[in-house]
Order: C-alpha cells, then structure tokens, then sequence
C-alpha cells in the first residue's frame, strides 16, 4: 500500500468536508433511539466531552469521537464509567471533536504526537485514516470472526485489521401496508415486482416509491444498493450492469412512479414525504424508526428487503473504533474488550438506535417482529463503501451518474461512460 505523507493529508483533510450518511452526523440521517439519560445517570453532554487526568496510578486512555447527540455522549459516557469502576488499572476518558474537524484533529495530532488512543469514526473514512499510518495493526490482536462480513472489511486494508466495527446499519423498503393492499399488491422482491406495485400504487398525489438522490455522498448512498444488486462494483459502473441499474432508476422516473424532486429530498425529506402519505414505498434506513413511531403512531407500515435484480444487496453505514499505534494500545484493547461485550452493545445500540456489528449479538438483539429485524437480515447483503482512501471522489462521480439520469441531462450510457472515466482516473 502506497503511504501518503501526513502533510499532504493535512492540507487535503482541512480542505474536504466529509459527509456522514446514515451515522449520525447529519439531523437528516440519523435519529437517536433515545436521548434520556440511564437512570441514575446525570451526566451531562458537556461533561462528557472533558478529558480528566487519570486518579492515582491508572493508566490514562482517551476516546475522540464525534457525536453531537447528547443521548449518544450520555450512553458513552455511561459504558466508561462502569469501566473505570470495573477495574484500577485503566481510567478512561473521552473528548468529543465535532465531525467537520475530525480528520484535521488527526491529522494535526499524527503530526504533534498529540493523538488520543482510541476514535470513534466513520467507516467510510476508514482507509484514509490507515493511509496515514496511525492505527494499530490488529490481525490476530482482536476477534471479529463473529462481525459481519461488511463491517470488517469496512477497516480492513490489505488483508490487515486496523479498526473494531461499532454499530451499523444499511437501507432497506418500507411500504404502506394498508396502500399496498387496496391496490390488491403483494410485497416486491425483484425489480420488476417493485415497477409493476409502483405503477399500481401511483394515483393521485401518491407516487409509488421514493429514494433519496441528492447528488453528494447521500445519494450515492442511497444508489450504490441497487447498483451492486446488477452485479456491478462501485469501481466499473459502464458495463452492461451499470448501466441496466441507470437505466432502471431513470425508468421509475420517467414512468412516473418516482418523483424527480427526490433529487432535492434528503432522508428525512423522504420519510417526510412517506409519513404524510405521499408516497406509498421508500428507500430508506433503521435510523427512521424511532421517529415514525413518534410521530406517525396510526400508520401501518412495514420493512422488507430491498427487491433484487441478481441479487439481494444493500450498503453499510455506521462506524468503527480505532487504536492508534504508539499509544497506550494495551489498555484500548482491554477497554475495546468490555465495550464489545453482549450486555455493553445491546445497552449502547438500543440509545444509538444502531444494530450490533456483532452478528450474534444483532441476532438476538430485536423482537421477531421488531421493525428493525428485516434490517438485521438485510445486513447479510451490506457491503462498505471503499474502503478506499479517494472514496469521496469516486463518490461524487457515482452520484452526478445518478443525477444526471433522474434529470434527464445524459443517457444511462453517457453518464456511466463519464462517470467512469473520473474513476478510472482516480484508482488507476
């Protein structure tokens, strides 16, 4: 693997704002399961955010993470207390650094020696962090034979483990049970069903289905599911495969079973538009949940998996944890061990309103019928976004692609013969 140099990555991270999808960064993406505190608990956002020296002769471990939810700070916060009282070796604290800053910190830090021991970050941004050099190696140190697969390749570099997955989560279909049944509609499981119900449940101000397809990072977010479903990868979009997935895309539009606005709709904009009864089926993730439960306890809708062209697939979204090399690796590794534990994880992604990347633990974590459960099987067809250090720029170049054939500006064909173009340029 090529190194980049760290002052190369400095001035290029305080340059590039990177986007979050589906991980909590964004109030459109992401809603927390629960922003109360624990019982008991009243530790507040800005305490949770102060690094403390360690007491007596504990050895000092420290978090970054990037979470602005006080619910999100409050579940961490909660998790570190309990191991700090759980053993006298470690005493952990955490620092929060707000998400557009988080890859200068780094950065700046790799460069001062000045780095904490263990981020929380997203896993898109994975790879580009491992090109700096800063994470500890883990093959062979931590066990994630048990994490979904896509979670792992997530910090997964060259067959080597430089990070622990976290939480995640991945996009799936809801649909409107009570409009699907007027219309006499079974649940889609391939495209074509999903066009033929679409068409069927578009009338009036009703559109059939709607998906997230701003051109940034959350469109191509919300396209690279149904363009990995062809068999197409995210790096060889002008093939056959690619260009079907366009074209399919375009069709729904065309056909009017899809609104062109959704160009302008991000995620919570297309729940919006489901809940108010707008739309009949949505892409869209497990985040959502908690708010459509508030705010819409009258409708009857339900989750399946995304319908498939080849094959089932979706996207991952969530983040890692990572140690930096150099640092007190010994004692992230302990703490990362209590962390990851059944009763630690179920606790922290029930506040998070995440899924376990621990596939046994995810599993078992949700009712049968919990909404949340198809998203449990949904992630067996996730996979990560890179992990590849340019992924920004192969994701702009995916998302104007996805723009261009909703908008009408170019032809499936076109858009994927640009679109690939900019990629070839950029991994080769």
């Amino acid at each position: 693997m090529k190194k980049k140099k760290i002052t190369a990555l400095l001035t290029a991270f305080a340059m590039t704002a990177a986007l979050a999808t589906g991980c909590g960064s964004s109030e459109d993406t992401q809603e927390p399961a629960s922003d109360a505190a624990p019982a008991g608990e009243e530790a507040s956002a800005e305490e949770s955010t102060e690094e403390a020296a360690p007491s007596g002769d504990a050895e000092a471990v420290t978090i970054w993470y990037y979470w602005e939810t006080e619910g999100h700070q409050v579940a961490l916060d909660q998790v570190i207390q309990e191991y700090n009282a759980s053993q006298d070796k470690y005493e952990v604290t955490a620092k929060y650094v707000p998400f557009a800053d988080f890859k200068k910190q780094l950065s700046i830090g790799a460069s001062a020696d000045e780095l904490p021991d263990i981020a929380i970050l997203d896993s898109p941004d994975h790879a580009s962090y491992v090109e700096m050099g800063i994470f500890e190696d883990l093959t062979g140190k931590f066990d994630v034979s048990s994490y979904y697969e896509g979670t792992v390749n997530s910090c997964t570099v060259d067959g080597k483990l430089y990070g622990v997955p976290f939480g995640v989560n991945c996009l799936a279909l809801y649909y409107n049970e009570d409009m699907l049944k007027e219309a006499g509609c079974e649940v889609p499981t391939t495209w074509d069903e999903l066009k033929d119900t679409a068409k069927k449940l578009t009338k009036d101000n009703v559109t059939g289905l709607a998906l997230c397809s701003v051109q940034n990072e959350e469109g191509t977010f919300n396209f690279v599911p149904w363009l990995w479903s062809t068999g197409a990868g995210s790096y060889d979009i002008n093939n056959e495969n690619g260009i079907r997935a366009l074209t399919f895309i375009q069709d729904l539009v065309n056909e009017g079973v899809m609104s062109k606005e959704c160009i302008n709709w991000t995620q919570g904009d297309v729940m919006n538009q489901f809940i108010a009864g707008n739309v009949a089926m949505m892409e869209n993730g497990p985040w959502q949940i908690p708010t459509m439960q508030a705010e819409a306890p009258d409708l009857n809708w339900k989750v399946t998996l995304l319908p498939k062209d080849s094959e089932y697939s979706s996207v991952l979204g969530g983040e890692n944890y990572a140690v930096i090399n150099g640092r007190n690796v010994d004692g992230a590794l302990d703490f990362l061990t209590y962390a990851t534990s059944e009763e630690k994880v179920k606790f922290m992604m029930d506040k998070f309103g995440y899924i376990s990347a621990d596939k046994t633990i995810a599993e078992s974590q949700f009712e049968a019928d919990s909404p949340y459960q198809p998203f449990v099987e949904e992630l067996n067809y996730a996979m990560p976004r890179g992990p590849l250090a340019e992924w920004p720029s192969v994701s702009d170049a995916i998302s104007l692609a996805f723009n261009q054939v909703i908008t009408g500006t170019a032809s499936p064909e076109d858009a994927a013969a640009e679109a690939q173009t900019t990629i070839d340029g950029i991994v080769k």
